[in-house]
């Protein structure tokens, strides 16, 4: 019986230290050690090319580009560069014909040669580029004016690979699916502004990032750099950070089904986690890095395991006669029966919205396990109709 007992005090540590215990760390460590902002430099003028990745996006590619031609960043060194992922409907057309209204500023498009998604076509697209600095961003995100010096004056050491900006919701509070992924948005940020200014992000924002162009690297399609660059980086002693001051905007998913389905998309790769975990673990190199992986990715990356072991080791313990082997599986069954309510319908409870919500994301792990096992994973994007 004790077995049982031990094993579900693990799973029970993974997943509350995942979700609550760490963010709490987080925050007692930088209140205890006050680590300073990172200092900016906006004499940095370098060239840049802002990449923008499209697959079908005929709704917003226009208004994007409009919005790329707003953002304060000397002309003479700013190249707009759209790169159109094999678009089927009228994306290719209008980018064509904006570049063709606009010949007095640098606009180019580049159209991947392989439809293997959007890492992929960045991958091609950025073997064109020859500026300095690459700002990566999606179609459907709106910059503030701002946003690109705010990046690029974070580049003040040989040590800083990566910066990524803060990503606002525009619809957080439409919607109930949006406010539950905007309100676990938040603390997303909080976390990564304390983990930047210790030492690096475990995590980046694929709305909107930058690297040197020199120092991009050619992931496997069926990665994101939202995981695969702050990683890379600090693994070979580089830094990720984060600058809440460069602003994004965009919606958030307003059906629990759309929600759903990103989060799949995001776990695509977890087949390839647990040997990439391991490798963090060596905190005599890794200093900071070791701590904020293994609560803020590690944890996380094992949460499907962490619950399946709960459940299991409270049947087991009930069945045995263990009365608080019964309450908690009981208590993991609601909860079970909350996340499925809220996913047939959402509910406006904010308890069982947010419970709804985590469980929604643990449920995403498996499928996205039981996909990568069974080979059916694929680098290629479907857009989220509703945030556009």
């Amino acid at each position: 019986m004790v077995v049982w007992y031990v094993l579900f005090a693990i799973s029970a540590f993974v997943a509350a230290y995942a979700m609550v215990g760490y963010p709490i760390v987080l925050t007692v460590i930088d209140k205890c050690l006050h680590p300073k902002k990172h200092e900016k430099d906006f004499t940095y003028q370098p060239t840049v090319t802002y990449m923008i990745t499209a697959h079908n996006e005929e709704e917003v590619i226009e208004a994007k580009l409009k919005n790329a031609l707003e953002l304060d960043y000397p002309v003479d060194k700013f190249e707009i560069l759209v790169v159109s992922d094999n678009s089927t409907d009228g994306t290719n057309d209008i980018i064509t014909s904006f570049i063709e209204q606009h010949p007095e500023r640098n606009m180019r498009v580049y159209y991947s040669v392989n439809h293997m998604g959007k890492l992929n076509a960045q991958n091609e697209a950025h073997k064109t580029v020859s500026n300095e600095i690459l700002v990566m961003t999606d179609a459907n995100t709106m910059l503030k004016k701002d946003a690109i010096k705010e990046l690029v004056a974070c580049f003040t050491s040989d040590d800083i690979a990566y910066v990524c900006g803060k990503l606002v919701y525009t619809n957080a509070e439409e919607n109930l699916t949006s406010d539950s992924e905007s309100t676990y948005w938040n603390l997303e940020l909080r976390m990564r502004d304390i983990e930047s200014r210790l030492q690096t992000i475990a995590n980046g924002n694929g709305a909107l990032y930058a690297c040197r162009t020199s120092d991009y690297v050619d992931f496997d399609p069926i990665r994101c750099h939202d995981s695969a660059m702050p990683y890379y980086y600090a693994m070979n002693g580089r830094r990720a950070i984060f600058n809440p001051d460069a602003v994004a905007m965009e919606k958030a998913g307003e059906s629990n089904e759309d929600e759903f389905n990103r989060k799949v998309r995001m776990n695509r790769e977890y087949v390839q986690l647990p040997l990439r975990d391991i490798k963090t673990i060596n905190v005599f190199k890794h200093k900071w890095f070791s701590f904020i992986y293994f609560g803020h990715k590690t944890c996380r990356h094992e949460l499907w395991l962490a619950h399946l072991i709960a459940l299991i080791s409270s049947a087991v313990l009930a069945w045995m006669g263990s009365l608080f082997g019964l309450v908690t599986l009981i208590l993991q069954i609601i909860a079970i029966i909350m996340v499925l309510l809220q996913m047939k319908n959402s509910v406006k409870n904010r308890l069982v919205r947010m419970v709804g919500y985590y469980g929604m994301t643990v449920l995403a792990q498996y499928v996205a396990l039981y996909k990568g096992i069974t080979g059916q994973s694929k680098p290629t994007w479907e857009k989220v109709d509703s945030t556009r």
